[in-house]
């Protein structure tokens, strides 16, 4: 059976729809002109997932979008689906000797004209639709994403082109009377619609047109047949005055309509069709939804106009969204010879194909980005100016016959597809505040407001007297406050010098305390040795003859530890001579700060020729390694010759700072031998490298236990003392800096003096050594807070019992960015303990948060400021007192 275009005929009587007709302009821009106060907005449409399935209440909520001021929107491609008409009798009977001209692949979307037995031409669309699939299956894939796109705001084309009697009417204008699976575009469409507006607040509006022979004419009042088309100067929409508006609330009503203006519309026979479509339908379908924003948006877009007004949560202005759906059913474009057209029939051929020849000419311009779009050569292209090249979502469906007769027909239809496919429109989203119903809401409420306003003066005065009796009282109240306030200062005062005077007494006495035991610690160390002594002199005797023999086979040995030891030095000496003149190269560069060649702490952004140098050390390094062995290198750190030592420890450091040889160091008996020179040597430069080393090993934390059980915290507290070399300071920070980091040592650290080890170190006053000590606070502050988090603290901070707090305050707008980040960090995690709030507060520390919250240059960090403000039930009472709010 053949799919021809449908025409529904009207029997005797008068026929009355039950829609609403409303005599109004219809405007065919992309939206209606509104008064003064509604303000247009424009905002780009969210992505749609092609799969969605029902129009839900829960959709339409979730679609309101914030508006934006500006004319942007989102660029959306013209989609193009080709349907094949099966063949119809005549067809079967004429084509039976010919091979298929048509061969569609659907899976991939291509389609394919043969031009011969051996030549063929392939085309890629969108959708590809065999002469199987069914009217809802086409409605889905060409009609139903534009459709939701006018649901949610936005303007929509649906247009069907091709040959006459290729089944573009039937494709849309189908009503499905006798069977609902043959519903068109139109009837699905509707139904969707419907189903997603409210009664109440929403409204949908219906037009039918047709333009014959470059004339207007309304399908729905035929005594309408010469409509203007009239364009605004400044907007460049389209509107159609006079047209007969239908205010639809059901499906059964608008198919009525339909039916009405299928009635009007002009047809004739032609050798092509027997009812073939004389004239361009044009169903024009307005939507106008009302949607409710979140109050914050409302604020927001009232504040841009009205600068002193304030809504509060039952006067929420609704948004009004106005769409418009276009579905265009296109008279068939004919060749005069096939269809044979005369007189009358010819006339009305000549301006159908002018009609879409000027359509071609127009999607040709904007495919090719011409500069001129010839949109006034036809009334067909001024009124489809907003789908092709517009702010209109647009779904083109041609459609073509399968037999090789109409060869040349089908090319060109096919042609045109392509060229459409290339066409780009920028999708526009149009919403309007609805003023006029929060006015008489307002209106309203102020009536009420101005009643009850009254009600309260007239409580006010007599509160307002009452108020003057009490206000005499407390002012007497007051006067003997002050007075004994005045005495309890008094007594507070003499309170605090006795109390200043005890604690004077009890500091000399706690000096006293502690230099005793200083020397009690030290009788108690000399009789130990004493002891160790005598009974090394009592088992001397029984073992000196072993020992003699032991004797001769260490000088052999020992000949040969001397040549072993000889060509080490040799090395050590070559290696270090490298890394100094490294050094000295690194020196020269004025701009930079960099830690020594001879520091494991090794800059990742050193200049290339130092980096290579120090990659060619690290080569040496690790070849003497193979070479010597790890236990040779760690005992010449025992040597008598003092050049040998300090080359030793550096070959060890430079080692320790490649995490791959710490366990083989520590396993070693590494970490003991440094810790032991941090305690014995006094050489500057041995202390600093060995402090560089126990840094690089303190990254690891099974190394950070280590360190702390065999006293590395004092040893190293003991060195920040005596040291006043800046680097070897920044190496000791940056050991204790890593020891803060970790949650289990950190009670100990602090009770052997880590924290006021960093603190002493403020004395360098170094920028690099100060960017060391802050990093260390941060860290301790961090893992107390974690505590915090993980319920396993509740008291105070450490850190401020051993006094951190004023020196993080004075520095938390340092100059010095390192600085000023750990900082800032270390404030934040602070605050986050409500017990250390008091403190804080004390302190000054809450100006400092407030500018962090606000000024710093991480936003994680000015993000852990503001939640911490707005956590905290202290610093909400502070910033209260002062009529400040934060969060």
């Amino acid at each position: 059976m053949a799919l021809s275009p449908y025409r529904s005929s009207l029997q005797g009587g008068t026929f009355r729809p039950s829609a609403m007709r409303l005599e109004r302009p219809l405007s065919m821009g992309s939206s209606t002109k509104q008064s003064a106060a509604a303000a247009a907005t424009v905002v780009t449409p969210p992505p749609r997932s092609k799969s969605s399935s029902s129009l839900s209440q829960t959709r339409r909520s979730a679609s309101a979008t914030r508006p934006s001021r500006d004319e942007s929107g989102v660029a959306g491609r013209v989609r193009v689906a080709v349907r094949l008409r099966p063949r119809n009798a005549d067809e079967l009977i004429a084509d039976a000797d010919f091979g298929d001209y048509v061969e569609l692949m659907p899976e991939l979307k291509r389609l394919k004209l043969r031009k011969n037995n051996w030549d063929s031409e392939t085309f890629q669309f969108d959708e590809v639709l065999t002469e199987t699939a069914s009217q809802k299956r086409v409605y889905e894939v060409v009609a139903k994403p534009v459709v939701e796109s006018v649901l949610e705001g936005y303007n929509g084309t649906v247009m069907a082109y091709g040959q006459t009697g290729t089944g573009k009417t039937f494709t849309l204008g189908r009503l499905g009377e006798e069977d609902t699976a043959d519903r068109g575009i139109m009837v699905r469409a509707m139904e969707d619609i419907l189903a997603d507006i409210s009664s109440e607040q929403d409204a949908v509006t219906v037009s039918y047109l047709q333009l014959y022979m470059e004339t207007v004419q309304d399908l729905l009042a035929p005594e309408k047949d010469n409509i203007p088309i009239v364009e605004d100067p400044k907007t460049g929409d389209v509107s159609l005055p006079g047209v007969t508006l239908y205010e639809v609330r059901d499906q059964r009503s608008f198919v009525e309509l339909l039916q009405i203006g299928e009635a009007n519309r002009f047809a004739a026979n032609t050798k092509l069709n027997t009812e073939s479509s004389r004239s361009h339908a044009i169903l024009l379908v307005n939507v106008r939804k009302t949607v409710r924003p979140k109050q914050e948006r409302e604020l927001a877009a009232l504040n841009e106009n009205v600068t002193n007004l304030q809504l509060s949560k039952g006067h929420r202005i609704p948004t009004i969204r106005r769409s418009k759906l276009i579905i265009v059913d296109l008279a068939g474009s004919e060749r005069v010879d096939k269809s044979g057209s005369e007189g009358h029939t010819l006339e009305e051929a000549k301006f159908i194909n002018l009609s879409l020849t000027a359509l071609g000419k127009c999607i040709n311009a904007l495919a090719e980005n011409s500069p001129h779009v010839p949109i006034r050569d036809s009334k067909l292209t001024r009124l489809l100016r907003d789908s092709f090249g517009g702010t209109a979502r647009t779904s083109l469906i041609v459609t073509i016959g399968p037999s090789p007769q109409h060869r040349g027909e089908t090319t060109s239809t096919i042609l045109f597809g392509q060229r459409a496919m290339r066409v780009e429109n920028m999708m526009k989203l149009r919403e309007e505040f609805d003023y006029k119903s929060l006015c008489r809401k307002l209106e309203t409420d102020l009536d009420r407001l101005v009643a009850e306003n009254e009600r309260q003066n007239q409580a006010v005065l007599d509160a307002e007297e009452e108020m003057e009796q009490k206000i005499q009282e407390a002012q007497q109240s007051v006067t003997e406050a002050e007075k004994k306030l005045a005495t309890t200062l008094e007594e507070m005062a003499a309170e605090r010098f006795r109390f200043q005077k005890e604690h004077a007494e009890t500091l000399h006495k706690l000096e006293q305390e502690r230099a005793l035991r200083e020397k009690l610690e030290k009788e108690l160390k000399d009789n130990a040795q004493n002891l160790h002594a005598q009974k090394e002199n009592a088992s001397l005797s029984k073992e000196n003859k072993t020992l003699q023999h032991d004797l001769e086979e260490s000088l052999k040995q020992k000949k040969a530890l001397e040549h072993e030891v000889k060509n080490v030095k040799q090395q050590l000496f070559k290696l270090n001579f490298e890394a100094d003149e490294t050094r000295k190269s690194r020196d020269k560069e004025p701009t930079r700060t960099l830690i020594g060649s001879d520091s494991p702490l090794l800059n990742s952004h050193k200049p290339m020729n130092m980096r290579d140098s120090l990659n060619g050390q690290r080569a040496s390094i690790a070849k003497l390694f193979e070479e010597v062995g790890l236990q040779k290198i760690l005992s010449l750190l025992d040597s008598e010759d003092m050049g040998v030592r300090v080359h030793a420890v550096k070959v060890v450091a430079n080692l320790a700072a490649e995490e791959a040889n710490q366990e083989k160091i520590v396993e070693a008996g590494g970490m003991d031998s440094l810790l032991s020179l941090l305690q014995t040597s006094e050489d500057e430069t041995i202390q600093r490298v060995a402090a560089g080393a126990i840094a690089n090993l303190a990254m690891n934390e099974t190394n950070q236990e280590l360190i702390m059980a065999q006293g590395g915290i004092r040893l190293l507290a003991r060195t920040a003392n005596q040291a006043e070399d800046p680097q070897t300071l920044r190496m000791v920070a940056g050991a204790i800096a890593n020891l803060c980091g970790n949650d289990k040592l950190q009670g100990r650290l602090r009770e052997e003096g880590g924290i006021k080890a960093l603190l002493g170190m403020v004395r360098s006053r170094h920028p690099d050594v100060l960017a060391q000590i802050a990093r260390g606070l941060a860290n301790f502050a961090k893992c107390e807070s974690r505590g915090v988090t993980e319920g396993c603290r509740k008291e105070r901070s450490l850190l401020i019992d051993d006094g951190a707090l004023p020196w993080i305050i004075s520095n938390a707008n340092s100059e010095s960015s390192p600085v000023r980040r750990h900082i800032e960090l270390a404030l934040c995690h602070l605050a986050q303990h409500e017990v250390n709030a008091k403190d804080l507060v004390a302190a000054g520390a809450l100006w400092e948060l407030l500018r962090i919250s606000e000024e710093c240059s991480r936003e994680d960090i000015r993000n852990l400021a503001k939640r911490t403000l707005t956590a905290s039930p202290t610093f909400q009472s502070e910033l209260r007192k002062v009529h400040l709010g934060h969060g």
